[in-house]
């Protein structure tokens, strides 16, 4: 077969997939369903989830970041989360995103590692909703509540990059962003 234009796409496709840790690579292949009503009772039919460091690392950010917001809400919180995960200005790791800039009291990604209180997990039934999401999520979940957002705040604030990224959703009490691309600076 000669190297046509087709097949040299194709190889490269190829390649791509071959590159992709097992699980992303399983995650693109076998996705949950994608007709999702985000509700309570749609959630509460998915199996109990436990998992591993990326997983309690994910269940702990939404119960909480958003363990007050619906069902929803919930989804687009991991969301962010994740589509970090992918972009390659932040860590490659759920766990790396969520404690980014920890260690500097209120210097960091998400409040909740950073503010100088305790973490309990006190809401026994909040975590396990929680776990599903991120367990759903983590397993490839479809990607389209929030438009490719890295970035949400709660309206009762008004951070100063809001200004400058575009707003793709608001869900709950939440409005989530994208950040927009670099282009070089001289």
């Amino acid at each position: 077969m000669a190297d046509t234009p087709v097949k040299k796409l194709v190889d490269q496709e190829q390649s791509a997939l071959k590159a992709l840790p097992d699980g992303k690579r399983e995650a693109l292949f076998s996705r949950p369903e994608t007709n999702v009503t985000y509700t309570r009772e749609w959630l509460a039919q998915n199996a109990v989830a436990k998992g591993d460091e990326q997983w309690r690392c994910l269940a702990e950010a939404l119960y909480f970041e958003a363990r007050g917001e619906s069902v929803k809400g919930q989804f687009a919180v991991a969301e962010v989360i994740l589509n970090r995960v992918d972009n390659p200005r932040y860590p490659d790791t759920v766990c790396g995103v969520i404690h980014q800039g920890t260690g500097r009291k209120y210097q960091c990604q998400f409040t909740y590692t950073c503010d100088g209180h305790k973490e309990v997990i006190a809401e026994p039934k909040a975590f396990k909703q929680v776990g599903r999401v991120a367990h759903l999520m983590l397993n490839g979940a479809e990607r389209s509540l929030t438009k490719g957002a890295t970035h949400y705040h709660t309206r009762a604030v008004r951070p100063k990059w809001s200004k400058t990224y575009p707003r793709t959703a608001t869900i709950g009490v939440h409005h989530f962003y994208r950040q927009t691309t670099r282009v070089s600076s001289n």
